[in-house]
């Protein structure tokens, strides 16, 4: 059994007064032993970070005063001369351990970065892989973290008030084709829709149904997972799958 929990956030007046903030949040959900906390995509008034370190310096601590693994969002970050959207790891040893590029740079987004080209996986607490906001679309992203070994899915988002009801779509079918549970959290304020998720599965009678958790304004919200309830029927959703052409 692995606790996990999110962060919705909103708007901030800059970023050392959003850092300020959501490390309240973060010392809060520490205090309940959380113990992998996952936050939207580029939900700080400046988004392009080049240095997560000295930009998280205050997550780090936090991350290793509470045993905790930070996934801090997703961010715009040049690095020889690429752009690209990732989301750092932030480890319980309070050290940055990896990066997910995003898959799927959306819309104006694919005029200026590079789309990562691998879904990797993660392991502190548990197996976890990363799909950024546009990446929940594609099926792909979510069935080759799956196939690899991931036990849950953090899906860091920024999703328009327009956008929030296909959005909540998309979570629920990946996280039922990939029997996973998914985390996804969102930007709530004038622009940005809020509803961030936590998507459990419940079977009865033979049925699989989502469970939804959602989150209204600035808030934070926690979860105990028990993975070996979705070992099973993951199995038979696996064993299901015909090859065709």
């Amino acid at each position: 059994m692995t606790k996990v929990g999110l962060i919705q956030t909103t708007h901030y007046e800059n970023n050392d007064k959003a850092i300020e903030n959501i490390s309240k949040l973060l010392k809060k959900l520490g205090i309940q032993e959380t113990e992998i906390v996952c936050l939207p995509e580029q939900w700080l008034p400046n988004n392009e970070i080049n240095n997560y370190d000295k930009e998280f310096a205050e997550f780090k601590k936090i991350a290793q005063e509470y045993n905790m693994t930070i996934i801090p969002g997703a961010f715009y970050q040049e690095n020889d001369n690429k752009i690209s959207i990732n989301s750092p790891i932030i480890s319980p040893n309070g050290e940055i351990i990896g990066k997910q590029e995003k898959i799927h740079p959306y819309d104006y987004e694919k005029d200026i970065v590079n789309p990562g080209n691998e879904a990797k996986i993660f392991k502190t607490s548990c197996k976890f892989g990363v799909m950024i906001c546009y990446d929940t679309v594609f099926p792909g992203v979510a069935d080759t973290l799956t196939k690899k070994g991931a036990q849950i899915l953090f899906s860091p988002s920024r999703i328009v008030k327009e956008g929030i009801e296909p959005w909540k779509m998309y979570v629920q079918v990946r996280s039922l084709e990939n029997r996973i549970p998914i985390i996804a959290p969102n930007v709530s304020d004038m622009k940005f829709g809020g509803n961030s998720l936590i998507i459990e599965l419940v079977k009865k009678e033979k049925i699989v149904k989502t469970k939804l958790t959602e989150l209204n304004g600035e808030s934070s919200e926690s979860m105990c997972i028990e993975f070996s309830n979705y070992k099973e029927i993951r199995k038979h959703r696996l064993e299901d799958r015909n090859n065709f052409q």
